[in-house]
């Protein structure tokens, strides 16, 4: 019996130990949870465009997504969950951030913007303007125009 109940110990504390270093790897692969708002933030730059970095982070179901100009100002962020987003108050273009739920008037220009980041569900398009001020547009992931699925037409 004891010989029995002492593999028991070793095998639980094998599949424990086990257990925590998966975690941990579980964990690596995860998006940060920290660092929003930062210049240069300890995460990944996912950026589909050569002129801008964008940083995921995540925490408790909800993605955060935050676009940097090249010089690492905080331009833009988005907050999303569920099919609802919220632009953030950070940034330098924090007022010019359009979502399905917040749009804002279409731009004057003709100027298409570039999709910066994209995943199964948020796509975030970046508008520059001549002033250097940019509009941020942020739609669900299958949106084939952002700023069609996220501004309103005045």
């Amino acid at each position: 019996m004891q010989h029995a109940s002492n593999r028991r110990r070793v095998l639980t504390a094998g599949l424990f130990a086990l257990w925590l270093s998966s975690a941990g790897a579980f964990a690596a692969d995860a998006a940060p949870s920290t660092g929003l708002g930062q210049a240069w933030p300890n995460a990944v730059d996912v950026s589909a465009s050569p002129h801008w970095h964008v940083y995921v982070f995540e925490r408790n179901g909800v993605r955060y997504v935050q676009i940097n100009d090249l010089n690492g100002k905080v331009r833009a962020a988005i907050a999303t969950a569920g099919g609802n987003f919220l632009a953030l108050p950070i940034g330098a273009d924090a007022s010019r951030v359009a979502t399905p739920q917040e749009p804002l008037a279409a731009p004057a220009s003709a100027s298409p913007g570039e999709i910066v980041y994209q995943d199964g569900t948020v796509k975030m398009l970046v508008t520059p303007d001549a002033n250097g001020a940019a509009r941020v547009y942020a739609a669900d992931g299958d949106c084939k125009d952002p700023i069609e699925c996220s501004a309103r037409i005045n």
